[in-house]
């Protein structure tokens, strides 16, 4: 699935949407996620922060070391997400689906701090149907040091024409 198209750079960009989810920064952030990240070949991390309180280490990148910056908010995180060679993300629902049309490489790591976590769910079922990988914050190093990219399958979204002339039928609207 999807490769940076940056010659030489393989970026890993993180996003938490609008929440604050300071446990996935601050994991992101931890000498034992880097050093797996640049022992897997990428060189560049960005982490979209969104309203958490913790702040990651801006790092230059030297040689032997991954670049690391970060930013709250952005108009528009597509272009990110284009250039990624993998995505690291809560578990949103839009943030996911988003990624997965891309076809890129995707690691969702669920808060486990949310009631209801409906999240979890999802995440956990496309990671049974193999469209990426689902983690916890105080698991993703080992997530991404045992992640196999060619195990993944790409996402084919389903076709809503059949509910669509359902709902259509049952109020009496005429179908196409």
């Amino acid at each position: 699935m999807g490769e940076d198209e940056n010659e030489g750079k393989k970026t890993v960009f993180v996003t938490v949407g609008t929440t604050c989810f300071d446990k996935l920064v601050a994991a992101m952030d931890s000498a034992k996620v880097k050093e797996a990240l640049f022992r897997r070949g990428y060189t560049q991390l960005l982490i979209q922060m969104g309203r958490g309180s913790y702040i990651p280490s801006k790092v230059s990148g030297e040689e032997g070391s991954l670049n690391v910056d970060y930013f709250t908010f952005s108009s528009s995180i597509a272009d990110y997400l284009k250039s990624a060679s993998l995505i690291i993300s809560h578990a949103g629902s839009g943030s996911i689906f988003e990624t997965l049309r891309l076809k890129k490489p995707l690691i969702v790591v669920v808060n486990e701090d949310l009631m209801d976590n409906h999240q979890a769910e999802l995440a956990e079922e496309l990671a049974d149907r193999k469209h990426l990988f689902c983690s916890r914050p105080q698991t993703i190093a080992e997530t991404i040091n045992s992640m196999d990219l060619e195990y993944l399958e790409p996402y084919t979204p389903g076709d809503s024409n059949t509910i669509v002339a359902q709902i259509n039928n049952f109020f009496g609207f005429e179908s196409n």
